[in-house]
């Protein structure tokens, strides 16, 4: 059963997160994180890189990547998790996942199946909400991919607050399925502001359904949902 734990604030609330992420990799210090980019897990982020030992050893995964921007563009997933987390902690050559230009989509996809299908499965998968109910690129459908895949983007994906420093629009996107994020051993949703307080009352609902992709984490037993008040009515 998804049931909230509530913060005051993003700030506590990252600070939980940052506990909580701490607990684990302290008992699996290798292990592999797959980790949403956006606003509300970045102070979380940042919270981590300020203990090095804690993410020395582990293995970074990206949820998702914006299809059809250049590599550098400040933009893509690749350039957030550097600024916060590779750089800082002087990681070298452990952020995996999705290139944002491939020459083929469809290949790349095969070759981070392929990838996870050797080195998975995911440990924590660090997610947030999206106001449509997406996961990483998982899109409101009336059917959804259950393993790494192209992905069309939606008009909410389509005005994320990551791509006002974008240099281009974004073509496609990138993302792990719904089958490879309920295969993780742990999710941790965070989910923060008023303008997440209708999706989180529809992910409450508790009724499974590809119109909400959100909604298919009712069917994982190990889902841990911190909130702050702002996106609870609080």
């Amino acid at each position: 059963m998804l049931k909230p734990a509530v913060f005051p604030d993003h700030e506590t609330l990252s600070r939980a997160a940052a506990g909580w992420l701490t607990v684990r990799l302290e008992a699996r210090p290798e292990a592999l994180l797959c980790l949403a980019s956006g606003s509300t897990p970045t102070r979380t982020y940042e919270l981590l890189a300020r203990s090095p030992a804690t993410l020395r050893r582990a293995r970074l995964l990206k949820l998702d990547e914006w299809g059809g921007l250049d590599p550098d563009d400040p933009a893509t997933c690749e350039s957030y998790f550097q600024r916060l987390l590779q750089r800082p902690l002087g990681r070298r050559g452990k952020l995996l996942g999705f290139q944002s230009q491939p020459p083929d989509p469809e290949a790349e996809c095969r070759r981070v199946r392929q990838w996870l299908a050797r080195k998975g499965p995911v440990d924590v998968a660090v997610l947030g909400l999206g106001v449509n109910g997406h996961l990483g690129f998982n899109e409101p459908a009336t059917a959804l991919q259950p393993f790494a895949h192209v992905a069309t983007l939606s008009r909410a994906s389509l005005t994320h607050g990551m791509l006002t420093a974008a240099r281009r629009r974004p073509t496609f996107g990138l993302t792990l399925g719904l089958a490879d994020l309920l295969a993780s051993r742990e999710i941790l949703l965070l989910v923060s502001g008023p303008h997440k307080r209708a999706a989180v009352g529809r992910l409450l609902q508790g009724d499974v359904t590809p119109r909400f992709p959100a909604t298919f984490l009712w069917l994982h037993p190990h889902v841990t949902l911190l909130c702050d008040a702002a996106c609870r009515g609080g």
